[in-house]
């Protein structure tokens, strides 16, 4: 028997959701050191106008549910909308394109009533067949090239049209993410059109969607174009503007250096730039902007080993390496006091999350003497040997974030000290992919951004990605597949809980550091906004000086 659910998904919140924390920007407005933050607050959104916001780095396309990367979703998430959305400050689920909801007790049937005033791009209208093309092509012709929206997925049987507003999606089991993963960008609902087009040429901007914006025009690996949406009227009530962007277009331009970015900034050539690094705040500021940040949830950066071959597959060597890292020095160096030092697998603004900073505390001289009891001595140039192997290995990463490269440097720098030699492999995000389909990496460097604890089961179960290439098991596999059966939100905590710790245990991933989104805004741009996820929004914003 079905029963609704909106009621219910609130309190589910209040267990679960711990407060997200948000540093210098409250839920996305400036710092309230910032002379502007009241008038940004009070003053009359302005109608017009073109922002032109600076990116670190080249999306990877536009297609909001084959996207990952936080530059491509800042394009895409403006294109289309969700079933629902989920409040960025209590973690509520909310109305979106479905109205309201329910949820079977078992968890497995999850029903839909849409609301009936929605049309896309192209003037077609939202109805429940839609939303059935767009899982069936999810789990069919895109289940290759959208993993993390096809493991949202996972168990799926049917969607079922009950009525022209009203869709009904059945799972084979339990599934207590699934609601929150109508949230995400992921399952973005795109048009009829969409759903049956060609994913590579989606990915290059055959996209439709009912979002506030439309795409102009984009050019892999220079930029997009975005343009408001005429008679956009269903935003979510998490939004404060009920209708139309108040922005005619945002363009979006590729500048990798971070300095050039705030300088551009500074100069007016921009009126946004994201990945704002700690030297570029005095000039951003100085300049009369300010620097909006705010943690993404989610898997943190971390490293994760590959276990199946080489010396990681010691586990006394993953445990060495793990207290050898000196996670807030990172921090520290070359980072900000926007970005913290991990504590858990998961970043603290994670629903489930909890703290495991002591099994992560630095411990050179522990590493050390742990790395010699298993039989690596140091040998003439400073680098353990066992057997005649080097403790040696690789990590493949993408410069997707700014700050990679220099962390990973670092990292090396630390591990180098108790005898550990880490290889940095820069590799574009083609590359990264590759190598990661190919086991060709020792450890894979990476985030994944989502407002749920379950992200550890597409990230470490051996049923999913695999990264760790490990063999499935009777303790972790387990828990993974437990959490998502479990009603009882706190329950839910329990299993993920147990679950982060068994990941650090066993050495599956060693955490560097929670990723945060920092973005520099020029003094006359207001209410740019922040998701659950920390990816912008822009329906809200507007420029103007102050009234």
């Amino acid at each position: 028997m079905l029963r609704s659910t909106r009621a219910r998904s609130a309190a589910l919140a209040a267990l679960v959701v711990p407060v997200l924390f948000l540093t210098a920007c409250g839920s996305g407005t400036p710092a309230a050191s910032d002379p502007s933050t009241a008038a940004s607050t009070e003053a009359t959104a302005t109608p017009g106008g073109t922002l032109r916001f600076a990116l670190g780095a080249s999306p990877s396309g536009v297609d909001p549910q084959q996207v990952g990367s936080n530059v491509s979703i800042y394009i895409a998430r403006q294109l289309a909308d969700s079933l629902t959305d989920q409040d960025p400050e209590t973690g509520e689920i909310v109305p979106w394109l479905a109205e309201s909801w329910d949820v079977s007790d078992d968890l497995t049937h999850f029903t839909f009533h849409l609301r009936d005033d929605v049309t896309f791009s192209d003037g077609t209208p939202l109805t429940a067949t839609t939303v059935k093309a767009n899982f069936d092509a999810l789990v069919g012709p895109l289940a290759a090239t959208a993993p993390l929206a096809g493991s949202y997925l996972a168990g799926y049987q049917e969607t079922t049209v009950d009525d022209e507003h009203t869709v009904t999606v059945v799972f084979g089991g339990p599934n207590a993410q699934f609601l929150q993963a109508t949230s995400t960008v992921s399952l973005a609902i795109l048009s009829d059109a969409t759903a049956a087009a060609d994913p590579a040429a989606r990915l290059q901007g055959d996209v439709i969607g009912s979002g506030p914006f439309t795409l102009e025009k984009y050019t892999q690996d220079q930029g997009a174009s975005i343009v408001r949406r005429d008679g956009y009227a269903w935003p979510s009530d998490v939004s404060e503007n009920p209708g139309e962007a108040y922005l005619d277009q945002i363009d979006f331009t590729i500048v990798p250096e971070s300095g050039v970015r705030s300088g551009g900034l500074a100069s007016d050539q921009f009126d946004a730039v994201g990945d704002v690094l700690p030297q570029d705040v005095p000039q951003v500021e100085g300049s009369g902007g300010s620097v909006l940040t705010r943690t993404n949830p989610g898997v943190a950066f971390v490293l994760q080993p590959n276990v199946s071959t080489g010396p990681l597959a010691d586990p006394a060597v993953r445990a060495a390496v793990q207290v050898a890292i000196n996670r807030q020095e990172l921090v520290d160096t070359v980072l900000s006091e926007a970005f913290k030092p991990a504590t858990s697998v998961l970043a603290s603004t994670t629903p489930g999350y909890v703290d495991l900073s002591d099994e992560l505390a630095f411990d050179q001289d522990g590493a050390a003497d742990a790395l010699e009891d298993a039989g690596w001595t140091l040998g003439a140039d400073g680098i353990r040997e066992k057997g005649g192997e080097k403790l040696s290995f690789d990590v493949v990463f993408a410069p997707l974030f700014t700050g990679s490269q220099a962390v990973l440097e670092l990292t090396q720098q630390q591990l180098k000290a108790v005898g550990v030699d880490l290889q940095v492999r820069l590799q574009t995000p083609a590359e990264q992919q590759a190598a990661l389909t190919a086991g060709d990496y020792d450890t894979y460097y990476y985030n994944v951004t989502r407002a749920d604890g379950d992200i550890l089961r597409t990230q470490f179960s051996s049923k999913f990605r695999n990264i760790n290439k490990r063999p499935a098991d009777t303790v972790l596999d387990p828990l993974l597949d437990a959490q998502l059966a479990q009603a009882d939100p706190a329950e839910r905590a329990t299993d993920l809980g147990t679950a982060q710790a068994t990941i650090l245990d066993e050495g599956l991933a060693i955490p560097l550091f929670e990723l945060a989104q920092s973005i520099g805004v020029a003094s006359d741009v207001h209410d740019l906004t922040f998701d659950a996820s920390s990816r912008l929004l822009f329906h809200d914003t507007w420029i103007g000086a102050d009234q």
